[in-house]
């Protein structure tokens, strides 16, 4: 199936009370893509620490103690986000979760959950943000290995928020069949969702593929790891023929909550890599595009 619907979260932020009210509201959002069509549904990064509400005040105001409890919510959530994918016949990427891989250690990871029975995989985001690194305990690098997912509805990756900003990343999940690169965003300010946005854009050109970034958005002033957040969903091709002049298939109001749909169309991208007006895909990967001797001159 290399022609689906897809449904980008523009996903508010909110405080639930109980766990009840997770399942409901995920629920709700999930019905709602699902009764429009779509077949596979993006959640943006760290919508999972909404369940830090559900911690005691102290724990929620605490930055790097509170990964720590939210451990216990963490297979729950994994069999939410699973049951629902099933449920609704839709591959469904869960928001990220700062998930603990040794004692004290944690990774910003993300599950893609098929519709039907087996496990679900996930792709871990490899580089950290200053606020990641310094702020907050969560680990990356290079062992992290990148991931292609070969679907019912074509090969996709994922590159979490700041990943996108790294072109070697989406490059290597393309040269690895990837035709689809799905973003999920968490950034606090108008230059970050931009900075994420215009990263896309580069990569949807670059590698001559389909792009989609699902944000967080709205505030939360009980938390000091999402407190505010600002973002819109798009989805991004390469400018050239098959695709719209300026590469953009779908985009959403900024910081409004709710679905943003698109039609996603793979055969495209395979048609745009061997008869597009340029070959950026093919000729990125020639010795001239690559690492160059550079001569500084005094003039």
């Amino acid at each position: 199936m290399s022609r689906f619907n897809l449904a980008l979260a523009q996903f508010g932020v909110y405080a639930p009370r109980s766990w009840s009210e997770v399942e409901a509201r995920l629920a709700r959002e999930v019905t709602t893509a699902a009764g429009q069509g779509a077949k596979l549904l993006v959640f943006p990064e760290y919508a999972a620490m909404t369940l830090a509400a559900l911690l005691p005040p102290a724990v929620q105001r605490d930055l790097r103690g509170q990964i720590a409890h939210l451990q216990r919510f963490r297979e729950d959530y994994l069999s939410l986000h699973r049951r629902l994918a099933r449920e609704h016949g839709v591959y469904l990427l869960a928001g990220s979760f700062p998930w603990e891989v040794a004692p004290g250690r944690f990774r910003n990871r993300a599950f893609l959950c098929p519709p039907h029975e087996g496990r679900a995989d996930y792709q871990d985001k490899r580089v950290m943000t200053r606020f990641e690194r310094e702020a907050w305990n969560i680990e990356g690098g290079a062992e992290i290995p990148l991931k292609v997912f070969d679907t019912a509805l074509g090969a996709l990756a994922i590159d979490i928020c700041y990943d996108v900003e790294f072109p070697a990343l989406a490059a290597a999940q393309a040269d690895t069949g990837a035709a689809l690169i799905l973003v999920p965003s968490c950034t606090d300010t108008l230059a970050g969702h931009h900075r994420v946005h215009v990263a896309a854009r580069a990569r949807a050109l670059e590698n001559q593929c389909l792009v989609a970034v699902a944000p967080l958005v709205g505030a939360a002033p009980w938390s000091p790891a999402i407190d505010v957040n600002h973002g819109a969903a798009a989805l991004y091709g390469p400018p050239d023929r098959g695709f719209p002049d300026d590469g953009l298939l779908a985009c959403g109001t900024l910081d409004q909550p709710g679905w943003v749909y698109a039609e996603v169309d793979l055969a495209r991208v395979a048609q745009v890599r061997t008869e597009g007006q340029v070959f950026n895909f093919r000729h990125g990967r020639e010795p001239a595009a690559g690492p160059a001797i550079v001569e500084r001159r005094s003039l």
